[in-house]
């Protein structure tokens, strides 16, 4: 797998194929959240018995519903985990499940009202930025802390959250320079660009469209469609007619329709996906429609956290759970459960505000913890009266002041024949 590293100074490693496998640092941006500071609530010495509440709106319908089931799966595992700790920490945690939709269907309108009355203290989701922002301020207004695995606008950065949104994937910024360097290392000159319109779509357009053109290539279409729309036609139409060397689709699970309108037309190889539309579509288009196309997700690779995936797929069965066909976002839905339960703990507290403040402090953005890597382990060190330093299943994490992580990794992937994508190693 390749991986793109930045440094804190922000630069910026000229070559894609020159990076090996390490972690990525994010410049940390002044402005937006923060750690707010707790208003009474629920509280008890840590050890005391804690029952924390939390909700998902993750989606379950719209045009991310594929990656609702690894999403709730993180999410479940997680919550089995700390639940089966519970004798030797006395904190339980119950889950409310709940569907997000998308801007188009919005399912979150009646959701996030729901998991509210149910006082739940967090609410893991959206997976889209767009979905996210259309519910932030009614979430955080209520004084519930929003917690995203898979938000990657840069808008949440200096969003006016008051300290009470965090998320698990690292800003588009990152992955628009891994795609746009990417594009341009793979020798292509020009770039064409099918964009969903909202703030994830045309956001990470412009980040791969700067870095593209930053190695010299030139962006001789973008083409937008909105959440909703059913027919590409036009869209697949004025990229063509640009004759680009390259493709970059920004959409989500759009893609499914868009794509049949580029086999035969364009070479598979020249098609790049991102983390909103890389999925394994095995055999729902012909065996090697898609040979050669790469695309990038937020996270380590699939192949690295391999033990975890398999733990995964046992719980599924176990509990009679259906099959993951996907695990984009897994990993950090299952480190953002674990780190409220964490911040929980170390607070003494299921009082949303005082869990924000803890949030920093356990995922090691205090500086001076102790490193561990599971909720038990994590908890033995609270309860022996230290600090703990969470490093989860999808990185360091690490959360800076304004609750985004500092430390991620952006894998670059690539289709074979049978349509599903592996690491890459080119």
């Amino acid at each position: 797998m390749s991986v793109f590293t930045r440094s804190r100074a922000g630069k910026v490693l000229g070559s894609i194929a020159a990076v090996g496998v390490s972690a990525l640092i994010l410049a940390g941006c002044a402005g937006g959240g923060g750690a707010a500071a707790p208003s009474g609530g629920s509280s008890a010495q840590p050890g005391e018995d804690l029952s924390l509440k939390i909700g998902t709106a993750l989606p379950q319908t719209g045009n991310l519903a594929f990656l609702g089931p690894p999403e709730e799966a993180g999410v479940a595992y997680a919550a089995s985990l700390i639940n089966d700790a519970t004798g030797d920490t006395g904190l339980t945690i119950d889950v409310e499940y709940g569907d997000s939709g998308d801007t188009d269907n919005k399912a979150y309108e009646t959701t996030i009202p729901r998991l509210l009355n149910d006082d739940v203290k967090a609410i893991i989701g959206a997976a889209s930025s767009g979905t996210s922002l259309q519910f932030i301020d009614q979430v955080v207004g209520a004084g519930v802390i929003q917690f995203s695995p898979a938000n990657t606008s840069d808008a949440f950065t200096t969003y006016d959250d008051k300290g009470l949104y965090f998320r698990t994937a690292p800003s588009d910024v990152l992955q628009g320079e891994v795609l746009g360097n990417l594009i341009a290392e793979d020798g292509n000159q020009t770039l064409g660009l099918i964009v969903l319109n909202d703030s994830y779509g045309t956001g990470l357009a412009k980040y791969v469209s700067e870095a593209f053109e930053k190695a010299g290539g030139e962006v001789v279409a973008q083409s937008t469609y909105n959440t909703g729309d059913t027919t590409f036609d036009a869209q697949i139409s004025e990229v063509l007619a640009a004759n680009p060397d390259a493709i970059a689709l920004i959409t989500f699970d759009e893609v499914s329709t868009i794509l049949p309108g580029l086999f035969g037309k364009f070479p598979s190889d020249k098609l790049y996906f991102v983390d909103g539309n890389l999925k394994n579509f095995g055999d729902a288009f012909p065996a090697g429609s898609l040979t050669g196309a790469k695309g990038t997700l937020p996270g380590l690779s699939i192949d690295s956290i391999k033990d975890f995936t398999d733990q995964l797929d046992t719980f599924q069965s176990d509990n009679g759970r259906p099959a993951l066909e996907d695990y984009s976002y897994a990993a950090e839905s299952f480190d953002a459960t674990t780190l409220l339960a964490l911040a929980s703990l170390a607070a003494g507290s299921t009082d949303s505000e005082a869990i924000a403040e803890k949030l920093i402090e356990v995922s090691g953005g205090s500086g001076d913890g102790t490193k561990c890597t599971s909720y038990a382990e994590c908890a033995e060190i609270i309860l022996g009266g230290g600090t703990a330093d969470y490093d989860g299943i999808s990185g360091p994490i690490t959360f800076d002041e304004v609750g985004d992580p500092t430390e991620a990794s952006i894998g670059i992937y690539q289709y074979g024949e049978d349509n599903n994508y592996a690491a890459y190693e080119g």
